[in-house]
């Protein structure tokens, strides 16, 4: 098995089945629609957003056809394809420009042209699905973001959190105990195509601590808590009932338990 140096390169392998595999699977549906609601919340027409880790645009078509204007990143190069072709069959290119960039470049205080370019700070930013994740801090993240993002505009982070109750039982019911604990170990491999990548999982209070110098807190959500995560994600047309009632418990509990996504 092959490992990657960067998540790119394992990114780019799994980016042409992506949307079949994620995105258009109802537990893709169920959870973008919760974040969506957030950010019609949030976000106005005409603002301008940075979009961190942009997978294959998903997010940067939505917010794009509600009026938003975006700059859409990704250090995946095969990600970056994918979201263009998306924007391009939308109409929506004039709206979304696209830029590589490696989240460790951000963590490590280097901010390329292509964002300090763009026409001044961004009236708000979002990471989406797990990119947080391949960081094992965010303070420099926050620091650059802080310069990125005007005074008063918002970042919205959706990160895997440490705890996954669908996660834990299945995986301990089915006796892989390291699957079960993975998410209390720190920068634990994890396996994207055929390559490797590093993934950590920050707890809600130590987010709010990393992102407290140059953010203040509003508020954590949980989104998909009783959800399974992605790999477990083909059991939901095995069960349709049950996973529905799941997402309506979802719905009741989301801002008193924040996990797995917050």
């Amino acid at each position: 098995m092959a490992e990657s140096s960067t998540p790119s390169h394992a990114f780019d392998a799994v980016a042409p089945r992506y949307d079949a595999s994620f995105t258009d699977q109802q537990l893709g549906r169920w959870l973008r629609e919760v974040v969506w609601r957030e950010f019609d919340n949030v976000f106005q027409p005409g603002d301008s957003l940075l979009d961190l880790g942009c997978g294959t645009g998903e997010d940067a078509c939505y917010l794009a056809q509600c009026g938003a204007r975006l700059v859409a990143t990704d250090a995946s190069q095969g990600m970056l394809d994918v979201a263009r072709q998306k924007a391009e069959r939308s109409g929506l290119s004039s709206q979304i420009s696209f830029a590589q960039l490696d989240l460790q470049d951000l963590s490590q205080s280097r901010i390329p042209a292509s964002l300090t370019d763009s026409g001044g700070p961004f009236d708000g930013g979002y990471s989406n699905f797990g990119p947080l994740n391949c960081l094992p801090d965010r303070r420099q993240l926050s620091a650059a973001l802080g310069r990125l993002i005007r005074p008063g505009g918002t970042f919205i982070a959706v990160v895997m959190g440490p705890f996954c109750p669908w996660e834990s039982g299945w995986y301990l019911m089915h006796g892989h105990l390291r699957t079960t604990i993975r998410r209390m170990r720190s920068g634990v491999r994890s396996q994207v195509g055929d390559g490797m990548v590093s993934v950590w999982y920050p707890s809600s209070r130590r987010l709010k601590a990393e992102f407290s110098p140059d953010f203040v807190y509003v508020k954590t959500l949980g989104v998909g808590v009783f959800l399974p995560p992605s790999d477990l994600g083909h059991l939901i047309p095995k069960a349709p009932r049950l996973f529905s009632a799941a997402n309506a418990l979802d719905e009741r509990v989301r801002a008193t338990i924040p996990s797995p996504w917050i």
